[in-house]
Parts: structure tokens; sequence; C-alpha cells
């Protein structure tokens, strides 16, 4: 799909491509990355086999963070991030998979037994991370106890959502705005990603008192196996563990399959997990029953911006200390073009001024700047221009990022905190 127009070495504004931005080697850009995935597959690197499981492919996309910029600002829509998902998935089997990355791939299914030992592993981790390959610089993210799921109850059949309006871009099959076809006092579905789950429960807190607030019925769907939370597979994705993600995901599918038929919405916290019910799950479950949740799915402030925009938000908001808000997107909200949705709801609250930050990956991105290997460049993203621009904001001024990553290399790298939206919203009830 490449035809080497070079968009993805543009400086402005845009997501991508953050690695080139970085290194300003032609090796790790978008336009680089196709290419050598060509010369792999059209058997120039050797045999097309051995090729797609190198090593010399590997430091080709080992630089990639998956941002997604690509497959929205490219002209062709190089999906460059499922690219490196299948090559992994190639090179893993080849290969085999590492301790480190076995660890970070797997957290989802040892997280509810972790996080009953959370006093006990906070520290042992500080202490060994730097013999598991993990940065010494970094902090890692420190274990909670996980939230209680009490069982959803049933309840009366919601209007069937209508389908969202679609806008110009590379995304066809993304649904985007238009608002839900429900009453004041309906049904949500909350979902409970891994990382707000045991490592960041205010977040869900916050968002489920927002929820209640605003009247909705909010249900924490139990998985239909009866068997560990509910994860969208993200984690497996990023190490190539494709065959694993797709069992996570059909887990997803079949629990959230009753909530959907009857129009209820699904709303979650994370991007790059609610994103990814509409996107790579309909690459993995291409059946129908995958289109109709991610139909139906929304990121918290989408949710909250739809309501709006179809007169049923019921929100009373007070003002906060604070009078501004520095507002850094994830890139997969700037990727799928929902980063407006997160303005508009800051700013129902009463004398709070909001500025985004003109900014590309925040260099995080998962596990990625977690990792040695990858620190320095992860730092050199950052540097760009987000961590400046915390810097330079007022001790008085709030600092906002909805994906999970982000908030900690904002911490690590400036030491400010940064809030979840759902948190800013919750301050500000009334």
């Amino acid at each position: 799909m490449c035809n080497n127009n070079g968009h993805c070495r543009k400086f402005d504004a845009g997501t991508m491509c953050p690695s080139y931005r970085a290194t300003r080697d032609e090796r790790h850009l978008t336009r680089g990355r196709a290419n050598t995935l060509r010369l792999a597959l059209s058997g120039q690197l050797g045999d097309a086999g051995e090729a797609l499981a190198s090593e010399e492919l590997y430091a080709t996309l080992d630089l990639c963070v998956s941002c997604k910029g690509c497959k929205r600002e490219c002209p062709t829509g190089v999906d460059m991030a499922k690219m490196k998902v299948e090559f992994l998935h190639h090179y893993r089997k080849r290969h085999g998979l590492g301790f480190k990355d076995r660890l970070i791939a797997y957290l989802p299914r040892y997280a509810p037994l972790v996080s009953r030992f959370w006093f006990l592993v906070n520290p042992l981790q500080g202490a060994v991370k730097g013999l598991l390959g993990f940065a010494r610089q970094r902090s890692l993210p420190k274990w909670r106890r996980g939230i209680p799921l009490a069982p959803s109850a049933a309840s009366a059949v919601q209007p069937a959502l209508p389908r969202r309006r679609g806008e110009k871009s590379q995304l066809p099959h993304i649904p985007r705005g238009g608002g839900v076809e429900r009453r004041r006092g309906g049904e949500v579905v909350l979902l409970l990603d891994t990382f707000n789950h045991y490592f960041e429960p205010e977040n869900a807190k916050a968002a489920l008192a927002v929820l209640q607030a605003a009247g909705y019925q909010v249900r924490l769907p139990q998985p239909v196996d009866g068997g560990r939370p509910l994860c969208c597979g993200r984690t497996f994705l990023a190490a190539g563990l494709v065959d694993e993600a797709k069992t996570e995901a059909r887990r997803m599918i079949e629990t959230l399959k009753p909530y959907v038929e009857r129009g209820v919405p699904v709303v979650g916290l994370e991007p790059s997990c609610v994103l990814g019910l509409r996107d790579e799950f309909l690459s993995m479950h291409p059946e129908g029953e995958a289109a109709e949740v991610a139909l139906h799915s929304y990121l918290f402030e989408e949710f909250l911006a739809c309501e709006l925009d179809a007169g049923r938000l019921k929100l009373d908001f007070k003002p906060l200390p604070q009078k501004k808000a520095f507002l850094h997107g994830h890139c997969h909200q700037k990727a799928f073009a929902v980063m407006r949705d997160v303005e508009r709801v800051l700013k129902l609250i009463p004398g709070l001024a909001v500025e985004t930050i003109e900014s590309s990956c925040c260099g995080m991105a998962g596990a990625f700047g977690y990792e040695a290997a990858h620190y320095d460049v992860s730092m050199k993203m950052a540097e760009l221009s987000l961590l400046p621009k915390v810097r330079a904001a007022g001790a008085d001024e709030l600092i906002v990022a909805d994906g999970t990553s982000c908030r900690h290399q904002i911490h690590d790298g400036t030491g400010r905190p940064a809030l979840h939206v759902a948190q800013v919203l919750e301050r500000a009830l009334r």
C-alpha cells in the first residue's frame, strides 16, 4: 500500500511517526518499515518465510510504538501497528517469548492473584526491575487491590442504538458520534480494563460516580464463563500472541453480546482497550457479533459527548479551584478522532479553560517505554513537546491524560500527576 509519498516524514501536529521524529532514521519510519516488509515478502531478503521472522525485520519494527497514526494520517492508510502484530506472531513462533515479554503479555491472566498481595509485590518489583529488563530509571505501576465485581442485574430491554454518523477518514469501519437512543436512567456497561482495575481503580470509581450522578444504571459485566475478569487482549497482541488475544476477544464478545443486543452502550476508560474493540476485534473476529460490539463501544468521554448532543446529559458541575487544564491525548484518541469529545466534556466544568497539548506519542506506548532497551528513545519522544509543556504549566493547573501509560510517562518525566478525565469530572460534581 505504501507509495513512498513521504507523508510520514512530516513534523507538524499530527501523530505519526513518533520513532522517526526521535531518531531521524528512515529505517524507523512508516515508509522505511513498509519497504522492508515489501522486500521480505517479495523474497529480496532471502526466503520469504525466513525473512518474515528475521532479526533484521525485528530491528526494523522494534521502535514502532503502534500509535496507529499511520492508519489515519497516511494517504494510503498503511496500518503498521497491525502489520507489526502479524510479524511478531511469526517471529514468536520461531524464536519464542522471553521472560520479560511473557510477564507483560500475560499480565491480565495473573493480575487477579497478584493484586491480593500488592503490599508484597510493590517493593519486590522495584528491587528486581533491572534484572527483568525494565529501565532502572522507571517507576513501575503500583499494584492495588482489585475492584470487587457485583453480579450484574437483569434489566428492562432498551431501545437499540442507531448507527453512528461516519466521518471522513481512513477508518470507515470505526463508528463515531451521533448519540445513544436511550432515555435518562437507562443501562450502561462500564468495562473495567486490567489497568484501571488493578493499578488505578480510582479512575473506575470516578467514572462510576459520574455515570450514576447522570442517572444511569451502571453494569459491571461478569464473564459468561465464570472465569477471570474480562480483557481486550491488547497485551497479547503487543507480544504477537494472536491466538491468546483471540481467546480474550471471544470471551469479551460473548459476555457483552446480551447487552449490545438490547442496545446497551459499552463504556470504557482506557483508549487502547476500548478502541481495540472497534479495530482489532474486527480483524480477529470479522463475524457480525464483533461488529455489534464495535458499534456499541464508547470511550467514557465519547459517550458523555454523544448524550450531550442528544440533549440527555443531566450533570451539574461546580467550578474547580484550578482554572485551566492542559490535555494530552492518547495516540489512539488522536488516530480515531475522539479528542474533541474530551475537550467538550472538560469544558462543561464552569470556568475551566482547556488547552490541548500539540504532541505526538508520549513515548511510553504501553510497555515500550518501561523497557531498558527503549528508555532513551522513549524519553526523546516525550521531550519533543509533551514534557516541556507540562513543566511549564503552573502548579495550580491540571494535567489531564486518559492513557495509563501517558500518565505514567508524565509522572516519571516531570513529577507532575496527570488525571483521567473521569477524575476531573468527579471532582467537579456539585
